[in-house]
């Protein structure tokens, strides 16, 4: 479980528990974490996000690049399962974040966001020069570096 911070009427903060899924690993640091809305939010200005598991799993499937980022504290379990896995066979590159509101506000849609896939920038049938691409390396390099190898 995960605490988080969150701000109540009288202006104090409050201790607020998420419980994580057993299988958020690499979980991402705080660092890591704001690099990647950082990105979401660019990439979602620029139409070059996928949203929901259902539109990433056929992204993926079809040979998309990009980086996934996967919110942490989703039940149940079932409905992402397979997405790690589905990520490492294409080798793409994926890391948990701890709150699905807070992946969904990066996005900039009002609704709680279960996973997100940002293409790659060099990527696709039109590659065109993005302001982002820097971003989305380091992003893409930081996840590389957090995930375990077995």
């Amino acid at each position: 479980a995960a605490a988080a911070q969150e701000g109540g009427d009288d202006g104090e903060q409050h201790d607020v528990t998420v419980e994580l899924s057993p299988i958020a690993s690499p979980l991402a640091g705080k660092k890591l974490t704001r690099h990647a809305y950082k990105l979401v939010s660019k990439a979602a200005a620029d139409k070059a996000v996928r949203r929901g598991v259902k539109e990433v799993t056929k992204c993926v499937r079809k040979g998309g690049t990009g980086v996934c980022i996967i919110a942490a504290d989703v039940a149940p379990l079932d409905v992402f399962a397979h997405l790690p896995v589905l990520c490492e066979d294409h080798d793409v590159p994926y890391v948990y974040v701890a709150s699905r509101q807070a992946l969904g506000g990066a996005a900039n849609t009002k609704r709680p966001t279960t996973v997100i896939m940002v293409l790659d920038p060099a990527g696709g049938r039109e590659p065109k020069e993005r302001e982002w691409a820097t971003l989305y390396q380091q992003v893409k390099d930081d996840m590389i570096a957090c995930k375990p190898v077995f």
